[in-house]
């Protein structure tokens, strides 16, 4: 699933007053830490991380990048060493869920379905 621009800009503001649950530290990306994620974006759906300055593997994009591939994510935001994960969860009821904005259809493929 590609997010818009404006379904990402919903995003980066429902996770701006968002704590940061995920460091990323010496360790890096092992199985146990993508366990985690894929935990808290199925409890959250959104969820915002942090490469630690003692990685020096992972800049804060190669870590969210890593991390969306694993768990089937979307990488809506990153800056600096902080960065934000997006997954619609499947187990909590719909109206429970993040509602993102609709893509609108365009003028095109209305004008020709008349």
């Amino acid at each position: 699933m590609d997010l818009t621009s404006k379904q990402r800009a919903q995003l980066r503001g429902l996770a701006n007053g968002m704590e940061t649950i995920l460091q990323i530290g010496k360790d890096g990306l092992g199985d146990n830490l993508i366990k985690q994620v894929n935990d808290a974006l199925e409890a959250r759906e959104l969820i915002k991380g942090r490469v630690l300055d003692n990685n020096l593997d992972y800049d804060a994009r190669r870590a969210a990048e890593e991390l969306a591939k694993a768990t089937r994510s979307e990488v809506v935001q990153v800056i600096g060493t902080k960065f934000v994960l997006y997954r619609e969860s499947h187990s909590k009821p719909k109206e429970k869920r993040i509602q993102l904005t609709r893509q609108r259809e365009k003028k095109e493929t209305i004008q020709n379905s008349k």
